[in-house]
C-alpha cells in the first residue's frame, strides 16, 4: 500500500532482519495483521577491485520478500545518513600480542570513517560487559580507544553483544545506520548463559555422582555446554536483528584458529552473526612476532601492520558503500517468523552486493 498515514508509521515498530539459518522464533503465535509495516534493509556495494560503488538509485535495486516483489520507497546514501558504531574491544586473558596494535589502528579506523554527525561507543569485553564510553565524536572516541589495557579477567563475550545490541536500539537516531564492530576471537566463558549452563551441569552431577561415570560426566557436561551455545547464539542474533544492526568482527588469532577447537568455534560464532546480518568477519592471517631472530619480528610486525590497516581499509569501504533501502510491507505473518529478503541490482555485472537476507516480524 502506497499511502500511509503519519499515525500508522510513528506506531508500528521499526523490524529486524538476518540471513538464514536462523535462530528459534518467538513463541506467540498470533498473526501480525496489520495493513504495512516499515522495513529498512542496509545494502552494501562494491566493485569488483573492493571499491565502494556511489550514485546508485532506487531503480537500480530490486527486493522481494518471500519471494515476492517489494516497492522500495526510498533508498538512502552511506553519506547522508548517521553512522552509529559500537565498538567492542576483548580485554580479557585470551588477548593478543597484537593488542596495542589493533587498538592504535581501530582508533585510526574511526577518525577515517566517521563524519561530524557520526557517533562512537566502546565496549569492553571482560568478566561483564561494560560500556566505557557512550555516544562520542570520532576524536574523543580515538583517544579514549588508545587508553585501553588489557586485564586477566574471564570473557563475557554474548553478554557484551547482546548490551552493545539493546544500547543502539535505544540511542540511536532514527535513520542512522547501526554496526557492531568486535575485535575478539569470539570465544566466550562467562557470560550468563554459559555460567548457566556450568550450574546446570553441577546440579545434575551432584543428583548422579555415584552413578555417573567418568564419560558420562563429559557426556553430559558437553551436552549442557552445546545447549549453552545454541541458546546464547540464537539470543545474539535476535538481538542484532531488533536492532537492526550489522555485525563485523575482526580476529586476533588469524589463522592458528585451526589448531584449537574452542577457537575455532568462537571464529565460527562470528562468521555466524555476521553471514545473518549482512557483515563481514574478517580473519587474518598474522605473522609471530616471538621469534628469536629480531629481524624476522621486526618484518612480520611490519607485515602484521599492514595487514591490519588493509583490513580496516575494507571495512572503511564497505561502510561508505552502504545503502538504506526502505519498504513497506503489507504482509500478514506469524509473530516471530523469519521473513526471508533478497536484494538484488538490475545491473550486477562486476559487482558484490551484500545484505541482510531476512527479518523476523516482532510485535511489540
Amino acid at each position: 500500500m502506497k499511502k500511509i498515514t503519519l499515525l500508522i508509521i510513528f506506531l508500528l515498530p521499526l523490524l529486524s532482519f538476518a540471513q538464514t539459518p536462523t535462530p528459534k522464533p518467538l513463541d506467540d503465535d498470533d498473526v501480525i495483521s496489520v495493513e504495512s509495516r516499515l522495513i529498512t534493509v542496509p545494502v552494501s556495494v562494491l566493485n569488483a577491485t573492493g571499491q565502494p560503488l556511489f550514485g546508485l538509485k532506487l531503480e537500480d535495486f530490486n527486493l522481494t520478500e518471500e519471494g515476492k516483489i517489494q516497492q522500495i520507497e526510498q533508498v538512502s546514501e552511506a553519506e547522508k545518513v548517521p553512522l552509529e558504531i559500537a565498538l567492542l574491544i576483548d580485554v580479557s586473558k585470551s588477548v593478543n600480542p597484537i593488542f596495542d596494535l589493533e587498538k592504535n589502528t581501530a582508533a585510526k579506523f574511526l577518525l577515517n570513517v566517521m563524519k561530524p554527525d557520526d557517533r562512537a561507543s566502546i565496549f569492553l569485553i571482560g568478566e561483564k560487559a561494560v560500556i566505557m564510553q557512550s555516544r562520542q565524536t570520532s576524536e574523543k572516541s580515538a583517544e579514549m580507544v588508545k587508553t585501553i589495557q588489557p586485564t586477566t579477567y574471564q570473557t563475557a563475550f554474548y553478554d557484551t553483544i547482546l548490551l552493545a545490541a539493546d544500547y543502539l536500539k535505544k540511542n540511536s537516531p532514527p535513520k542512522s545506520r547501526k554496526i557492531i564492530l568486535t575485535l575478539s576471537d569470539g570465544e566466550d566463558n562467562w557470560s550468563s548463559l554459559t555460567r548457566e549452563a556450568e550450574i546446570k551441569y553441577d546440579k545434575e552431577l551432584r543428583k548422579n555422582i555415584d552413578s555417573l561415570t567418568r564419560s558420562k560426566k563429559l557426556e553430559l557436561y558437553t551436552k549442557f555446554k552445546e545447549q549453552a551455545k545454541m541458546k546464547s547464539q540464537s539470543s545474539v542474533l535476535l538481538s542484532l536483528q531488533n536492532a537492526d544492526t550489522v555485525f563485523y568482527s575482526l580476529n586476533p588469532a588469524g589463522s592458528s584458529i585451526q589448531f584449537n577447537k574452542i577457537s575455532k568455534a568462537g571464529q565460527d560464532a562470528m562468521q555466524l552473526f555476521a553471514d545473518q546480518t549482512g557483515g563481514t568477519a574478517f580473519l587474518p592471517k598474522f605473522l609471530p612476532i616471538n621469534l628469536k631472530e629480531p629481524s624476522q619480528n621486526r618484518f612480520n610486525a611490519k607485515y602484521n601492520e599492514e595487514t591490519l590497516q588493509n583490513i580496516f581499509n575494507q571495512l572503511a569501504n564497505e561502510l561508505r558503500s552502504q545503502y538504506l533501502l526502505q519498504y513497506y510491507s503489507d504482509g500478514e505473518f506469524i509473530n516471530g517468523k523469519y521473513v526471508k529478503l533478497n536484494v538484488g541490482l538490475k545491473n550486477a555485472k562486476g559487482l558484490r552486493v551484500r545484505a541482510r537476507q531476512g527479518y523476523f516480524v516482532e510485535k511489540k
